[in-house]
């Protein structure tokens, strides 16, 4: 399946990738993106010939938190009737191993994306965060739980 955001790749070994692409935002996580990654990873979970599937971004981002650009002006209940809730869940169903490759800016959503994976792997450049904390805002997608 073509995606917009996302290069999936099959490079062999039992691994498939997940590669974010949009780079023009860090790799932010839109709407779009999200379901984007949750139908890739589902995509490679009911392949048989994947073992693992690696979530990745670029060296200068994993991903670098939410689309703040398409949130804005949304309230707490439009966030509610947003399906997020149900792609990190499903994305919590993953049978496979997750592997997040990480490298530079893995914040607030990003870095959510990385604890909601099986094991992190960070490169020397990778910068780890839930900055929406300083304007007041819980990390909403399992963060609290998960950093622990």
């Amino acid at each position: 399946m073509p995606y917009e955001h996302l290069l999936v790749e099959k490079p062999g070994g039992g691994a498939g990738v997940v590669r974010l692409n949009r780079p023009k935002v860090l790799n932010a996580l839109s709407s779009a993106a999200l379901a984007e990654i949750v139908a890739a990873v589902g995509e490679l979970d009911a392949d048989p010939g994947i073992g693992a599937i690696v979530i990745t971004g670029s060296t200068r981002a994993f991903a670098a938190g939410a689309d703040v650009a398409e949130m804005d002006g949304r309230t707490p209940a439009d966030l509610l009737a947003d399906r997020r809730y149900e792609l990190w869940e499903t994305l919590r169903r993953t049978r496979k191993p997750l592997v997040a490759a990480v490298a530079g800016f893995c914040l607030g959503g990003g870095h959510e994306l990385a604890m909601a994976c099986d094991i992190v792997i960070a490169a020397e450049n990778a910068v780890f965060g839930q900055p929406e904390v300083n304007l007041g805002i819980i990390p909403g997608a399992g963060g609290t739980q998960r950093l622990t």
